[in-house]
């Protein structure tokens, strides 16, 4: 599945050159899945050498008419001095092409998971506040009263916005969060909540604090998880109250219960007694009574089973298209902000996308799915900046030519690409750095979490 679809988002890539590129009349001098030398290499009846090279980060269309970019693609062996000039259009067309198809591609899989679904952890789809953690470790290891209880945050807040920014889930506010700039004039870090609470809507400036491993800014709340029933034992204490499958319970004895630790705790203390629960049923409140199950084999054990946290939604393509858009821009602009916390070493470069493919792929085809869109649109704009080895870049030359009305000389083309290249393959080694040192840890947390259990 990593081949396929991340191979497949480079390959979609650089068909989308190569097809207008041959549309529009332009010589294609070699079709590359990859950089360097060639592991299979054959060329095609139409005189094109169609290649799989030893670097799989990515991939190239020579075009000897177009762009020199000997520096990576390797030396052309055609002479363009006998070939005919293309004009700025092509020029334009062929450079777009590769974000293009991008975007088709990233479309098309947005309809397979507008149908499929989209996948979505009950915990992370609520904005309702459960709990509120009373400390939190910062990134140096000090364990600190945690910002939530600073600011006064209590259970059954409802977030609605961060630094001004609807939100809609919780991943919504992690990602808000991480990425705000916001500082107050005392110095500290500084992000607005807008909170509804018992109908009234409140804004809270809450001061987070740098926490976790890559330190990023946190508070220290956790969320509203949906406990459906997926499954009541036959001539269980739930049976026997009238429990039905897809019942959600929303509180025991009249308290809320909001979190799956919440649920095993409230019928752990009251398993000596009649337990009222309150549920959800087809959109109507009800109210069952739950004797004592003198025959469990845990207080808690009441006859049922929870649905998984995973609950699927089906956005339409374009807002799916529009939310990776807007999460990619978002993150351009924190990076770009000297006052936020986010900095390359939070970016992820191949091996971090190719490790992440991994990770989601195992999850499933709906996650799979999800993940790559959001890389397709990453892909995209970032090869649209006009920076010099990027198709942007090769844009801006040819409308900087075009407004001159004679092209850049060659000289300082290719000086320009010879420094922006050395930059672009130092941030990739610096970012890839970060990816194996985030993989690195992740593996021995796996290793050593069954020793802790």
């Amino acid at each position: 599945m990593v081949v396929l679809l991340f191979g497949g988002s480079i390959f979609v890539h650089e068909l989308g050159h190569f097809l207008v590129a041959r549309r529009r009349g332009a010589i294609v001098e070699r079709f590359s899945i990859g950089f360097g030398p060639a592991l299979w290499s054959r060329r095609g009846r139409d005189g094109v050498e169609y290649r799989l090279s030893l670097f799989p980060l990515g991939g190239y269309v020579l075009l000897p008419q177009l762009a020199d970019l000997g520096a990576i693609e390797g030396a052309s062996t055609t002479d363009v001095n006998r070939l005919p000039p293309v004009n700025y259009t092509t020029k334009m067309l062929v450079f777009v092409a590769g974000a293009t198809f991008n975007i088709l591609f990233a479309f098309a899989l947005a309809c397979v998971v507008w149908v499929i679904g989209q996948p979505v952890s009950s915990t992370l789809s609520s904005t309702t506040i459960a709990e509120v953690v009373p400390t939190i470790k910062t990134a140096d290891g000090n364990e600190v009263v945690s910002p939530a209880v600073k600011a006064g945050l209590k259970p059954g807040d409802v977030i609605t916005a961060v630094d001004g920014d609807p939100v809609a889930t919780f991943s919504d506010i992690v990602e808000h969060l991480a990425l705000s700039s916001g500082w107050n004039k005392q110095g500290d870090r500084e992000t607005i909540f807008t909170l509804r609470r018992n109908g009234e809507i409140i804004q809270v400036p809450i001061q987070p604090v740098l926490s976790g491993n890559e330190e990023i800014r946190k508070v220290g709340f956790t969320t509203v998880a949906k406990l459906a029933l997926a499954r009541i034992a036959p001539g269980s204490a739930a049976q026997k109250a009238g429990l039905q499958v897809d019942d959600q319970i929303i509180a025991v004895n009249q308290k809320p219960v909001l979190t799956v630790p919440q649920l095993v705790e409230a019928l752990r203390t009251g398993a000596k007694q009649t337990l009222e629960l309150s549920i959800l049923r087809a959109g109507s409140s009800q109210t069952i009574s739950l004797p004592p199950a003198a025959d469990a084999k845990d207080a808690a054990d009441i006859g049922i089973a929870l649905k998984s946290d995973v609950i699927y939604a089906h956005p339409t393509p374009f807002a799916q298209i529009k939310e990776s858009v807007v999460k990619t821009f978002r993150t351009f602009g924190a990076l770009l902000n000297p006052r936020s916390d986010i900095g390359l070493s939070h970016l992820s470069g191949p091996i971090g996308i190719i490790s992440s493919f991994v990770d989601v792929s195992k999850a499933g085809l709906p996650f799979a799915l999800w993940f790559t869109i959001l890389v397709n649109v990453n892909l995209a704009i970032f090869n649209l900046m006009p920076v010099p080895v990027l198709d942007g870049g090769q844009m801006l030359f040819a409308t900087i030519g075009r407004l001159r009305g004679r092209s850049l000389p060659v000289n300082f083309i290719m000086t320009a690409q010879s420094v922006f290249l050395v930059l672009l393959f130092s941030m990739v080694l610096y970012v890839s750095f970060f990816d194996v040192r985030r993989i690195v840890r992740d593996n021995k947390i796996e290793t050593t979490a069954p020793a802790k259990r």
